[in-house]
């Protein structure tokens, strides 16, 4: 089997690589009989000579081997028919800006892996970037509330190595008593909370979160059930709540009552209630002044979230009363920070950590009969069609 690491080709730039020097070494060590080349890029964080140091080929032309590997979507014309990719196509939720890109997977005979469909056997995710999208989010939740009052500064992420400088930069700050609200408990909810525990922020109960006042910066890390509540009042369970998400509403606003930051890390299903609306954002009661939105579901379930900001311009005022984007440092503006490729700011870490939980879950499948059925599960397409567990996409993959 022949591997070949592709060239990032999007744009703008993105520095991500699926597997680091190190880790295509241990690739070999694993799987000795694995034929691996890299093609030549010069924008990828680790540069091609750290490959080459490495003991693998770098060439121009990766199109003698079997699977191809990357990290953001293959531009069109770039594809080579017949291979087996592996990328991030966001497909899935039949994205209108790549139903061209699925078409010509299918026109060119070419069998895809989404990242985002790699699941075990109960669906859960095996690999992804979102610990790192937590971390970077929740440092620049902390950035956008020290510019806004003009409390600290802190540097762009992107301008730092790597994940222990960001810790390093944010215990140097001193925060007043304030309280961070931050849903999810999945890789994005939980690479937020490392980055609140690095800086030993005290991490409270709901309860506590909801009544107490605290002389320390606090937070609460909750879960759907938190912050959603049935129609009628029954006492209910998360099973009930993924499975009929029409009878809940959200119970939120008790949070905003309280807290000075909003990090949200939560994977927010279809059908599921809003979150965060534009009328609790507006009332008098409410405190929040920053809302980091991580998982960043433009005209989804936080109502600031307007549009996606960038690594460059990653803060945006929000003014409930008109619901519009505004300058961040208007008097009634609470700051909204909507990047959505927050992991681009730490492309080393983030590349490190991709490459190991591909080598666990996914290397082996390919010489172990796929005996836990990962590649199965995650295959899009195959010999010109959709598969059947993909079937649903067939509509928008013939422009209906």
């Amino acid at each position: 089997m022949k591997f070949g690491i592709i060239k990032e080709r999007k744009s703008p730039p993105d520095r991500r690589v699926v597997f680091s020097p190190r880790e295509l070494q241990n690739v070999k060590h694993q799987f000795p009989q694995a034929e691996i080349f890299v093609e030549s890029s010069d924008i990828r964080v680790f540069p091609d000579e750290s490959y080459t140091d490495a003991g693998f080929t770098v060439t121009d032309d990766v199109s003698h081997c079997d699977v191809l590997i990357g990290v953001k979507e293959v531009p069109v014309e770039a594809l080579i028919p017949n291979k087996k990719y592996f990328f991030f196509s966001h497909t899935i939720k039949k994205q209108p800006y790549n139903q061209k890109l699925l078409r010509a997977i299918l026109d060119k005979n070419i069998e895809l892996f989404d990242h985002e469909t790699i699941v075990d056997a109960s669906n859960r995710r095996l690999i992804g970037f979102g610990r790192y999208a937590g971390i970077v989010g929740a440092y620049n939740g902390f950035r956008a509330f020290g510019n806004k009052f003009e409390l600290f500064n802190l540097p762009p992420a992107s301008t730092l190595p790597g994940r222990d400088a960001l810790i390093e930069r944010l215990r140097r700050i001193t925060l007043p008593p304030i309280k961070i609200v931050l849903t999810g408990h999945g890789k994005v909810g939980n690479g937020a909370a490392e980055i609140l525990d690095a800086m030993r922020i005290k991490k409270v109960s709901t309860e506590n979160f909801l009544t107490k006042s605290y002389d320390e910066p606090v937070y609460a890390q909750i879960d759907v059930l938190d912050y959603n509540k049935r129609n009628d009042g029954a006492t209910s369970d998360k099973k009930d709540f993924y499975e009929n998400p029409q009878e809940y509403t959200s119970d939120f606003e008790r949070f905003t009552q309280v807290a000075d930051i909003f990090m949200a890390g939560h994977f927010y299903g279809n059908g599921a209630p809003a979150i965060l609306t534009r009328e609790m954002l507006n009332s008098n009661k409410n405190k929040i002044k920053v809302v980091a939105d991580i998982s960043c579901d433009v005209d989804g379930p936080i109502a600031s979230t307007l549009r996606a900001s960038t690594i460059a311009e990653p803060f945006f005022g929000y003014l409930p009363s008109q619901h519009k984007e505004v300058d961040m440092f208007h008097p009634a503006a609470i700051v909204v920070m909507s990047v959505d490729n927050l992991p681009c700011e730490l492309p080393k870490d983030a590349s490190e950590g991709f490459g190991e939980t591909f080598l666990k879950h996914v290397i082996p499948a390919f010489y172990n009969g796929d005996k836990d059925g990962v590649l199965q599960r995650a295959k899009i397409t195959a010999n010109g069609q959709l598969t059947q567990r993909f079937s649903y996409l067939q509509a928008y993959a013939d422009g209906k």
